[in-house]
């Protein structure tokens, strides 16, 4: 079938993949080097715990079979060794089966820690990384040129995340409509990069036109990708710009580098294409149900993101095939910070040596300018930020971080920047308290070198101690 495939998008598709492994090895080695202290067998939500109540059918895993800690970090590890082998594109060494099988193999592996991960892998772009990867397997190598039908997918892919987002604003937040969310946004944002301070403090005219400019994008654009060409490379342009904005003001994990790879995919980059055989009619039929299949599947995530009630980042399916999208459908006028605190006191005192635990990305001392860390994700650092929302957030996993606090818990304190107390003397107690923060001016900034001002909200936690389990003294 001639009108099958899509020649002219043979480089397209080369970077896509390349830079569609890149993000799989990013998530992997982001399970890679967190899972024990979150989800293994001492986890804070341990995994087996997980397993024992949820059914095959409605979370399927490879870890239904069987879970220890050194099963998952094999599994962890071999999806960075399929992902760093697929970006130096052994899938193009390979006939054209054995190459779609093997971009699924990342798929499964990552699909199975997703279904395992509970709260800690309750976002968006998790479901995007795999709705994306899935429909990545049956883009071809080069034996065939890229299918018409899985362009026009990736495409429908990339509508939806920048369309749902894009309603979900104008619905959720007044302050979207009326173009002052960039008022707050940079100073309440999950978490803050290098150039937040600077972004919010930009000129609140230049704050309307970034809101107004992140409308069209969102609501005008995404149209224009099922348009002919050049004017479809231009909006997936434009998009790429845009998301390239963000990963400067801020830590979005791979949330904006997944929507970039995405945009690539419907650029026609200028370069004669090779001459291929036509594609095989084995490969014509399974990519034309695979289709099939999405199509019949995007019926749910049309209806929500036309919808007054609207929802954002759910999964319509356990393989999270077709799923919906959407970030920040309300913006949070106030900054609070969860700060955690430990002392060797065995009677805690108002004036006891109260010493701060230091997360790796959220921010704590005011003098310590963020860092950038995405597309690595901090799933502790930005767990603590709905922590500080509310303490209903952090129902399930935060009496179990205090727990390992007050161990020494060695895997736990990995995920921290830095621990008050050495290795062999753990704390007695440990307490919570909630702050408000707010970034300083550039007078505060010049005087006293630090970029936020915090100030004490209320308790969150009480000094809490270890005794056959952590229980309030």
């Amino acid at each position: 079938m001639d009108w099958f495939t899509a020649p002219g998008y043979w480089l397209s598709r080369l970077v896509f993949q390349r830079a569609l492994a890149a993000v799989y090895l990013v998530a992997f080695l982001t399970a890679a080097l967190q899972f024990r202290a979150l989800l293994g067998e001492r986890g804070m939500l341990p995994i087996p715990r997980y397993l024992a109540r949820a059914r095959f059918r409605r979370a399927p895993s490879l870890f239904h079979l069987h879970y220890s800690d050194r099963f998952f970090a094999a599994c962890a590890w071999t999806g960075c060794a399929v992902a760093a082998a697929l970006l130096a594109g052994a899938d193009s060494l390979l006939p054209l089966w054995a190459a779609i099988l093997l971009w699924l193999v990342p798929w499964a592996l990552y699909l199975s820690i997703v279904n395992v991960g509970q709260t800690w892998y309750a976002f968006g772009w998790e479901s995007l990384l795999l709705e994306t990867g899935f429909l990545a397997a049956f883009l071809g190598n080069g034996e065939v040129a890229p299918p018409v039908v899985v362009l026009f997918l990736l495409r429908w892919i990339l509508f939806r995340v920048e369309f749902g987002a894009g309603l979900i604003k104008m619905r959720g937040d007044a302050c979207w409509r009326r173009l002052t969310c960039l008022d707050y946004h940079h100073e309440t944002q999950p978490m803050p990069g290098p150039l937040s301070w600077f972004f919010h403090h930009l000129p609140k005219p230049l704050h309307r036109v970034e809101v107004a400019a992140n409308h069209v994008t969102q609501l005008v654009v995404p149209v224009l990708l099922f348009t002919p060409q050049p004017i479809a490379s231009a909006a997936a342009a434009l998009m790429i710009l845009t998301q390239l904005w963000l990963v400067l003001s801020g830590n979005f994990s791979w949330l904006n580098w997944i929507t970039i790879v995405l945009a690539l995919s419907a650029l026609r980059l200028p370069a004669a294409a090779p001459p291929v055989p036509p594609a095989p009619l084995w490969y014509e039929v399974l990519v034309l149900a695979v289709g099939a299949l999405l199509l019949f599947l995007s019926h749910r995530p049309v209806v929500n993101m036309v919808s007054r009630r609207q929802v954002m980042n759910r999964s319509f399916d356990p393989l999270h095939l077709v799923n919906t999208y959407g970030a920040f459908g309300s913006v949070s006028r106030v900054r609070y910070e969860v700060v955690v605190e430990g002392t060797l006191d065995d009677t805690p005192r108002p004036d006891s040596d109260w010493r701060e635990y230091v997360f790796k990305g959220k921010p704590g001392d005011p003098r310590r300018w963020p860092r950038q860390f995405a597309p690595y994700h901090l799933r502790l650092d930005w767990l603590m930020w709905f922590a500080a929302l509310s303490p209903a957030y952090a129902g399930e996993w935060f009496g179990g971080l205090v727990e390992r606090l007050l161990e020494n818990d060695r895997d736990t304190l990995r995920l921290l920047r830095r621990s008050p107390f050495p290795p062999g003397t753990p704390p007695r107690h440990v307490r919570a308290r909630l702050f408000r923060y707010r970034y300083t001016t550039w007078r505060e900034l010049r005087e006293t070198g630090a970029c936020w001002e915090r100030t004490f909200v209320r308790e969150y936690l009480p000094p809490t101690r270890l005794a056959g389990g952590v229980h309030r003294s």
